[in-house]
């Protein structure tokens, strides 16, 4: 019966990959000239953008649509990729957001009861340009000991020199305000809560707080949005350039500082916002809310040379000494060497860089992290967070 069952699948695979159209040869050339040649993967088309890598094995529809990711062109260091297949709810926003995507295999098969098209399909329906069939592990070799650099993938018609020449044209990351592309246009509220599907084994129902919440969209990930839904009575989502009286004009009982893409420092309209907010409400930052909060409160921010994306990265409690594994995607960091840390101070690191992962400050009552309690994809260790979010909210109303 195995040995059956085994034999149809071995055919069942031989099918699948004899019926796939041929993939036309496609290229990756780095901005040190270097070439990574393979096979073209979703859409045809050239694309540029800064190549990153992402160490998670799984949640690459997470990956795809994550607004954090806008300008970047990802690639994953698991070698097989798609097994699983695509649906319309693991997603992180209304389309994918990457500039392009690099794997070294794709599936086969997309096998999944929840799976609706092929990951190929998927990307294809997005019009997302893709690379397969290379050395992921020499490309994130390069990227961990030079940094990560600008890219264009294209396909291999030219010559090397023409497709050298198109790297010139992506712009660079640091400087760039992304979080205007990415934003939402107009206000809206948001109600849903967590997916039965991404719920963990005994997760309680959603005890909603009698708090309304204003979350300022820098590129915001919709499981953020659920776990607020899942704790408060209303969350509100502004836009990035929402101004200290439009956040007024809500009422709100906390103020929410979203993740998002590119580099906090030219987000200025951002930090002037967050700047007035201080002191007057409880604030909860995440990723380039946390860096944006950083800058409010003093701090600066610099490049990383390679960055954190993943969901495996060790965090480290200072007050606690708790370790959890968290969720990251993030390529700038906050510096903590001109702050008075008597009054900003640092509550976790990264236990692989000693990067700082989280502030807080108790007499403006705000804090952040720069990891995603969210995961999605990744580990749930840190949900606790949006807790303490609401517990503050609650104790500043009474």
């Amino acid at each position: 019966m195995i040995e059956k069952i085994h034999s149809t699948l071995e055919i069942t695979m031989s099918l699948s990959i004899l019926n796939r159209p041929s993939r036309p040869p496609a290229v990756l050339v780095l901005e040190d000239g270097s070439l990574y040649r393979g096979r073209a993967f979703g859409a045809v088309g050239e694309t540029g953008g800064e190549v990153v890598f992402n160490t998670a094995m799984a949640g690459y529809q997470e990956v795809l649509t994550d607004p954090s990711y806008h300008g970047q062109i990802v690639t994953m260091t698991y070698p097989l990729i798609g097994n699983y297949g695509a649906n319309e709810e693991d997603v992180e926003s209304n389309k994918i957001q990457v500039a392009g995507f690099i794997i070294k295999e794709p599936s086969a098969i997309a096998s999944n009861w929840r799976s609706r098209f092929t990951l190929e399909d998927w990307m294809k329906q997005h019009n997302t340009v893709g690379l397969c069939g290379i050395d992921t592990r020499a490309l994130v070799r390069k990227l961990r000991n030079f940094g990560v650099m600008r890219g264009v993938i294209c396909p291999a018609e030219g010559s090397e020199d023409d497709w050298r020449a198109k790297v010139e044209s992506v712009p660079f990351m640091a400087g760039s305000d992304l979080a205007r592309f990415v934003t939402t246009d107009q206000p809206y509220r948001w109600n849903d809560p967590l997916h039965p599907s991404h719920k963990p084994r005994g997760w309680p129902e959603p005890h909603r707080a009698p708090v309304r919440v204003v979350a300022i969209d820098y590129g915001i990930k919709q499981n953020i949005l659920r776990h607020l839904a899942e704790r408060v009575s209303e969350t509100y989502v502004l836009p990035a350039t929402a101004t200290a009286a439009d956040v007024w004009s809500y009422k709100p009982d906390g103020v929410f500082l979203s993740n998002g893409p590119g580099d906090p420092e030219p987000v200025t309209y951002a930090i002037h916002t967050v700047r007035e907010l201080l002191g007057k409400i409880p604030i909860f930052g995440i990723c380039l809310g946390h860096q944006i909060l950083g800058l409010a409160l003093g701090c600066k921010t610099y490049k990383l040379k390679f960055g954190h994306r993943g969901a495996n990265q060790p965090v480290k409690d200072l007050a606690t000494g708790k370790i959890d594994i968290t969720s990251q995607n993030h390529g700038f960091c906050v510096d903590m060497a001109d702050v008075d840390s008597t009054r900003v101070r640092v509550t976790h690191i990264n236990l692989n860089d000693h990067t700082v992962e989280g502030l807080e400050c108790r007499e403006l009552n705000c804090f952040s992290v720069q990891y995603h309690p969210e995961a999605s994809p990744g580990p749930h260790d840190a949900t606790h967070h949006f807790d303490t979010f609401v517990k503050r909210m609650t104790e500043e109303r009474k």
